[in-house]
C-alpha cells in the first residue's frame, strides 16, 4: 500500500515531504523509544509514534522508513519538519490515539511482519 492511500483512508494531515507520498509501506511499526526503533523497525515500515523532535527524522532516515505517523493531535516541532524536509522523511498526524491508529492500519492489511 502506498502513503498516498493510507492518507486518504485514515485521513492523516501531512507535515513534510510531500514530494515522496507514492511510497510503497511494507509494514509498520509502533513504539515512542528511539532505540527500539533502531533496533526493530524496518526499512519500508510507517512508524506510529507520539516524539515530535527532530532526532525521529534521524530515526527514520537511517532505517530507511516509509514515513511517520505522530498520534493524539501532536503536531511536529518546527525544527523536526524542516530536518524531515531535508532528509525526504514523511510526517503525517491524526488525532486518534496510538491502539486506534494500529488497529485501522492493521485493518488495511498493514503488518508488523515483513
Amino acid at each position: 500500500m502506498k502513503l498516498t492511500e493510507l492518507i486518504e483512508k485514515l485521513n492523516l494531515g501531512v507535515r513534510s515531504s510531500k514530494a515522496d507520498l507514492e511510497r510503497e509501506v511494507t509494514g509498520g511499526y509502533a513504539s515512542d523509544l528511539l532505540s527500539d526503533v533502531l533496533a526493530n523497525g524496518k526499512e519500508g515500515n510507517i512508524w506510529v509514534t507520539l516524539q515530535v523532535h527532530h532526532n525521529i527524522v534521524a530515526v527514520a532516515s537511517m532505517k530507511d522508513l516509509a514515513g511517520i505517523i505522530l498520534v493524539n493531535g501532536r503536531e511536529p516541532e518546527q525544527e523536526t519538519i524542516e530536518k524531515a524536509e531535508a532528509e525526504k522523511i514523511v510526517i503525517m498526524v491524526t488525532e486518534l490515539p496510538t491502539f486506534e491508529l494500529v488497529g485501522r492500519l492493521y485493518g488495511l492489511g498493514v503488518t508488523g511482519m515483513k
